[in-house]
């Protein structure tokens, strides 16, 4: 199987989708370097992009359009200015021209070069798409990827060499997990960074785990301090702004840290930490249907959740170990993930919305439970649980536009994660009727059987509710 680092479950980028954004745009540089490779690069008369499926169903609503015009453009999902995406598209659309990778300007007209294969879906999955370059010659270039969730990327044909890769401790089920964990008398994150020494030195670890924590950090008190309407024409109000500025009343902070600081020692009922959870999460998926800078955990629309379980073990649990827990939590979490890409899906596309709000809750559930002193067979129960009352969950974004109900998901799974970890906490693993390896084969198993409407295609659900006019007020 696969072998996967918890870099490859957590990464930062721009939203709002990670399979429908973040990936595509992720082919079009992979297109760009494969080019470049083959010596084809100066040719390069013009250029086409194909999208299929669902690709093509929800491309508008989820900016994939925008994220293969970008890539093309040179631009990177982690270093762009977001203040500048929309400038740069904007250039793109006016000039009719694209400045492929950041070189060489061709004639591009998005209207006619960005084709939407609605009616298409290619054999290996929902979400392809296929990059078409014309030389000066009259010959050309093409290659088709696929955007399998997550924001990782196959391409047509290619054999995953990463299942040549030798771990200390390899792991393609929970069952791997826990046998490592009881023969080496180790906790879960344990065992995970030392196999993530395969590819890092272990202050890179570190501080890569930190700057992932700090963009997610970033992304919550950004989300918490603005405020109007999301783009995409639903005139979707955001939220999070007021809830937080009602919560703290006009308690006084200059940034982040201090604001953290002044919410743990503010009000600390039930009903104010609920608030303060469901404001976290709403703030991160804003701030992704805006367009702006999150950290796929384990996708963009399922974005919310992990930052959300963090800020509440941060900011109200007495077991908050800094920046140690802080890693302790991104690593146990990180594996949890890396199991149902493994063993089921993590696209939406394939298996609807339990393989996004669902796979995150399960990691934020078992990463608490082992925050917060659970054993490792306690923190995969606690996943278990997670993901076994989200088995099912629909994929029906409202106008493909990752907001109704993908936003307030968000909430519900980061609830539903500190739930599951509370209640894994005062149960004996042993006594489990259900495996996390057996839900994570119900999971995939209910993708398959789940009628392809319900996949991030807005065919079916609640989106076909609105466009119907049947939603009322």
């Amino acid at each position: 199987m696969e072998r996967i680092s918890v870099f490859d479950i957590f990464k930062i980028g721009i939203g709002p989708s990670s399979s429908h954004t973040m990936g595509p745009w992720r082919a079009a540089q992979r297109f760009l370097r494969e080019l470049a490779r083959d010596g084809h690069y100066d040719h390069v008369e013009s250029v086409q992009i194909d999208l299929y499926g669902s690709l093509a169903k929800t491309g508008k609503g989820h900016g994939t359009d925008l994220a293969v015009l970008l890539g093309l453009n040179g631009d990177d999902p982690v270093t762009i200015p977001v203040e500048e995406v929309e400038p740069k598209l904007a250039h793109i659309r006016t000039t009719r021209t694209l400045l492929l990778g950041g070189q060489k300007t061709i004639p591009f007209d998005p209207e006619q070069d960005v084709i939407f294969l609605y009616n298409e879906v290619l054999p290996y999955h929902a979400n392809g798409l296929t990059f078409r370059a014309f030389f000066r010659n009259g010959a050309g270039f093409s290659q088709t990827y696929y955007s399998v969730g997550g924001g990782f990327v196959e391409k047509e044909g290619e054999e995953n060499m990463t299942a040549t890769i030798t771990l200390p401790y390899p792991i393609d089920r929970g069952a791997d997990l826990a046998r490592w964990c009881r023969e080496e008398g180790k906790t879960i994150d344990e065992i995970v960074f030392q196999n993530e020494r395969t590819w890092r030195f272990p202050e890179d670890i570190r501080k890569g785990l930190l700057d992932i924590w700090e963009a997610m950090r970033q992304a919550v008190f950004k989300g918490c301090h603005t405020d109007g309407v999301l783009p995409g024409g639903l005139n979707v109000t955001r939220r999070a702004n007021a809830i937080s500025t009602k919560l703290l009343g006009e308690r006084p902070y200059r940034n982040v840290t201090e604001w953290m600081d002044q919410i743990r020692q503010s009000d600390c009922t039930f009903q104010f930490i609920l608030k303060w959870v469901s404001c976290f999460a709403l703030a991160v998926n804003e701030e992704n249907a805006a367009f702006g800078r999150v950290v796929t955990a384990p996708t963009n629309g399922a974005a919310g959740v992990i930052p959300a379980v963090i800020m509440y073990y941060a900011c109200f649990c007495p077991e908050f170990d800094g920046d140690d827990g802080i890693v302790r939590f991104m690593l146990t979490a990180g594996e949890l993930g890396s199991l149902f890409k493994k063993g089921a899906t993590i696209s939406a596309a394939m298996g609807g919305c339990q393989a996004e709000i669902g796979v995150s809750s399960a990691m934020a559930a078992g990463a608490l439970t082992a925050c917060l002193g659970g054993s490792p067979g306690q923190a995969m129960m606690a996943a278990e649980i997670a993901m076994e009352h989200h088995l099912g969950m629909t994929c029906d974004p409202i106008a493909g536009l990752v907001q109704v109900p993908c936003i307030e998901r968000n909430t519900m799974g980061a609830i539903k994660a500190i739930t599951a970890a509370q209640i894994a906490l005062e149960s004996d693993p042993a006594k489990a009727k259900i495996s996390l390896d057996a839900v994570i084969k119900t999971m995939k198993e209910t993708a398959e059987d789940m009628n392809h409407k319900y996949k991030e295609t807005a065919d079916g659900g609640l989106a076909m509710q609105f466009t119907l006019g049947l939603v009322e007020c």
